[in-house]
């Protein structure tokens, strides 16, 4: 059942009550470890010139409490996560009703530009834990093939412009028809106000995770990948080659776009987020 506007509010406001406890009990708890992780940095000073088992044992010890601090902290700062995407999850929810209600909002370029930046840095990261499998959907990783986005999930849909060119453009699914296995998207660029009805063949789903560089880098594209990625400053995709990969959670691809007004055929390295690269997607055959 749809939420009123109140209900999402007082759901809004109930997560950031639970959330403003989680960040106060994870700074509690690093304030609690901190002289523990103090003194197991002095201590493997010394025990680099000191190799007396009594110093071992104790620092064996000191390292198994920290190993045990940090796994409690990770569980504190993964609730807080959950809360956070609890409450996108919220928000995005009322939008979606507002649009169906026909009250879509109108977007100024520049600022959908910056909400789009926006939304790719504040993607959810996946850590994985030790042995866990990244998951679909999560960096380079993609959907199943089963897989149907959900209303209110960013894609890439091909479309045909009315001279008959075919383009990769950013869109938003309105709603998936099973009976039909097509998909309605509506075009994200406010100034083009368009709606698509599309095959699953001319959709790919865009990550709904970043994938951590530190600890899940077979989730993110090798260099000289040849890619699908989103030309900074516009809402369509182009063919790209992987020049960098990001070395952090925070950085982007550096990514060479096609363009044969360059002499070697590419554009100068530029930066696209996690979100908006994705593997080219190999029609067969294309229907609308």
């Amino acid at each position: 059942m749809p939420l009123t506007a109140e209900q999402a509010m007082l759901q809004v406001q109930d997560r950031l009550k639970s959330l403003k406890s989680l960040v106060c009990e994870i700074e509690t708890e690093r304030k609690r470890i901190e002289p523990n992780i103090t003194n197991m940095v002095r201590l493997s000073k010394i025990a680099s010139d000191d190799k007396s088992p009594a110093l071992n044992h104790k620092l064996k010890t000191i390292y198994k409490i920290g190993l045990q601090d940090a796994i409690q902290e990770e569980a504190l700062i993964r609730q807080a996560l959950a809360k956070i995407q609890d409450i996108r999850n919220i928000r995005n929810e009322r939008r979606i009703q507002a649009r169906n209600a026909g009250n879509k909002e109108t977007i100024r370029r520049g600022a959908l530009m910056k909400m789009l930046l926006i939304s790719a840095q504040t993607l959810p990261l996946f850590v994985s834990k030790p042995g866990e499998k990244v998951p679909p959907l999560c960096g380079s990783i993609p959907a199943d093939n089963s897989y149907i986005a959900k209303p209110g999930d960013m894609v890439a849909a091909l479309v045909k412009s009315e001279e008959g060119e075919e383009n990769w453009i950013l869109a938003e699914v309105v709603l998936y028809v099973s009976s039909t296995s097509k998909y309605e998207v509506d075009d994200i660029d406010e100034e083009q106000k368009d709606r698509h009805v599309l095959s699953r063949r001319r959709i790919v789903p865009l990550p709904l995770m970043r994938a951590n560089p530190e600890t899940d880098g077979q989730a993110l594209f090798p260099k000289g990948t040849t890619v699908m990625a989103l030309y900074p400053q516009t809402t369509c995709f182009y063919k790209a080659i992987i020049n960098q990969l990001p070395q952090t959670a925070n950085e982007e691809y550096e990514v060479l776009f096609e363009d044969p007004s360059y002499p070697d055929g590419y554009s100068p390295p530029l930066f696209v987020a996690q979100r908006y690269v994705i593997a080219i997607k190999q029609n067969k055959k294309t229907t609308s």
